[in-house]
Parts: C-alpha cells; structure tokens; sequence
C-alpha cells in the first residue's frame, strides 16, 4: 500500500463507568493522533462546576436539563504523548470537576520522543441553575444562560458569558471580555486585570454602585436608569444604577470598559441620557497598566 494512503486505527473502548465512551484515533507517523471521551452525569440544581488547567478551548453551554455531558477532545503529534495531558472527571450529584492534567512528557520523553505538547477541547452540556468556576484556561472560554454565580480567571484568551445570576467574578483574562448579567447578587460583580475591552450587558435594571479604577480606554453607560455618575480622571469613574447597592468593581482594564442594557428605558423610575465619556476630552493618560501574564500551560 503506498505510504500516501493514511491508515487509521481506531480503538472503541467501553469503560466500567456506565456512561464513558472513548474513541481514539491513530494517524501514520507525522500526523496527529485524537482521542474523544465523551461522559454523562446527573446534577441537582445549584450544583458546583469546575473547570481548570485546560490547554485549549472551553466552551459551556446550558439547557433545560439535570444531566452534565462531558466531551473531550485531545490531540497530540503521537500516540505516546498522548499519554500525557489527560483530563481527569469526578462527579457527584452535588459536583463536577473536569481538570486538566500535565501536557508535556517529562525529559527524557522529549529528548527521546520530541515531547510534542497535547491540546485539549472541553465542550459541557450543564443544567442552567448551577454554579460556575473557571480557571486556567489557554484558549478562548465560551459560556451559556447560567441561573447562578460565575467565576472565571486566568484566561489566554477571549470571555464570553451569556448570562449569570448572583456574584460574578472575572479576573487575569488575556483578551476581550463580554458578561451577561441576568440577576446582581448582593455580593455584586468584580472584574479586574483584563488585557481588552470589557462589555457588561444588563438584561434588566439592577441597582448598583459601579467604580472604575486604573482602566485605560472610554467609559460608556448605556443603561437607562444612571442616576449620578462622575469622573475625577481618566482612569478612575464611579456611577450609580437606581437606588445603588450592590458593588461593580472594573480594575485594571487595558482596554475600553461599556456598559449596556436590555432593559426598556420606560422601566426605570429616574432616568438620564446615556454617559459616553471619551478618552480624547480627557487630560493626558497615565502609562497603561502591565497586561496580564498569559497563564502558565497546564
């Protein structure tokens, strides 16, 4: 058979685990070898979700369900190194935590093998009422409608939530950030050491203290319910939603930081023109602040 005719071998295992699946892939030499695990398990609502020390992309979405789906895919340039990198799974009905394991071979497997690196895809299928960490993630993070609080920090790349509910936390992200926000909880929202631009979207009025410190870029408010907003320089602001309460944190932003809603302007009690304040009108900038390191591989 000539050697230009890719031979694949694929190996079905059935783990003893009811509900793993596993499917691995094996290229010629020189090609890269794949292997999919694809894991379900059942979730009550509000459960804790953690995910962590992936390399590569995450994405989370979310659905009218009780069962967590698990697919991960793992690629590497041989089969030996797919011995590395795994991504070890535990759940519970309280719980699941998908984490990631080291990527690269030890020394003398690199001496020895080349030691290329495994890339991971993590794709999950969760309940929408559960409560969301995500950390250590080198590749874009991507997440759905989440009826509960989310966390996520030490991000190589692009955030993108859909919505949460209660306290939301973003920090240490290496690229844009855009956050839903369906419900502030009273522990409000902390966001802070982003190297881009920040959106937070509002999809009804919340009453809020909101205060922007050291960021580097516009401020804009589009929210229809700012009662008081004022900015003392160019990269310190504070503003109030409502009534106020609940605290809105923005540190260290390298980028422009906006704020938008879905909200009818009929609903709010006390309303003002939206606030754009441009970077331009204001006095000179201070030096930009030092972007985040971009998180060490897992």
């Amino acid at each position: 058979m000539k050697c230009r005719i890719f031979v694949a071998v694929l190996l079905v295992a059935a783990a003893a685990l009811a509900g793993r699946w596993v499917n691995r892939a094996v290229g010629p030499k020189g090609t890269a070898t794949r292997e999919e695990t694809r894991q379900s398990f059942r979730l009550d609502a509000g459960a804790r979700v953690e995910v962590g020390s992936i390399n590569g992309t995450v994405e989370v979405k979310t659905g009218e369900t009780d069962t967590a789906e698990v697919h991960i895919v793992r690629t590497a340039d041989s089969p030996e190194d797919l011995e590395y990198g795994r991504v070890n799974v535990e759940a519970s009905p309280s719980s699941l935590e998908v984490r990631g394991g080291r990527s690269v071979g030890g020394l003398w497997h690199r001496i020895w093998n080349g030691g290329g690196r495994v890339r991971q895809e993590v794709t999950l299928v969760l309940p929408r009422r559960v409560e969301l960490s995500a950390a250590h993630v080198n590749g874009s993070l991507s997440v759905g409608e989440v009826e509960g609080p989310v966390d996520v920090s030490h991000v190589n790349g692009r955030v993108e939530v859909a919505q949460s509910a209660g306290r939301a936390e973003v920090s240490h992200v290496n690229g844009g950030v855009k956050f839903g926000v369906s419900r502030l909880g009273e522990e409000g929202m902390d966001i802070q050491h982003v190297n881009g631009n920040v959106e937070v979207r509002l999809s009804r009025l919340v009453n809020a203290d909101v205060e922007a410190h050291h960021h580097n870029g516009a401020l804009s408010l589009n929210v229809p319910n700012v009662t008081m907003q004022e900015r003392m320089n160019r990269s310190y602001a504070r503003a109030r939603f409502g009534a106020g309460g609940a605290a809105v944190q923005i540190n260290h932003v390298n980028g422009s930081v906006r704020f938008e809603s879905d909200a009818p302007a009929s609903a709010a009690t006390t309303s003002v023109a939206p606030v754009f304040v441009s970077a331009e009108a204001l006095p000179p900038a201070p030096p930009a602040p030092p972007a985040p390191p971009a998180p060490p591989a897992p």
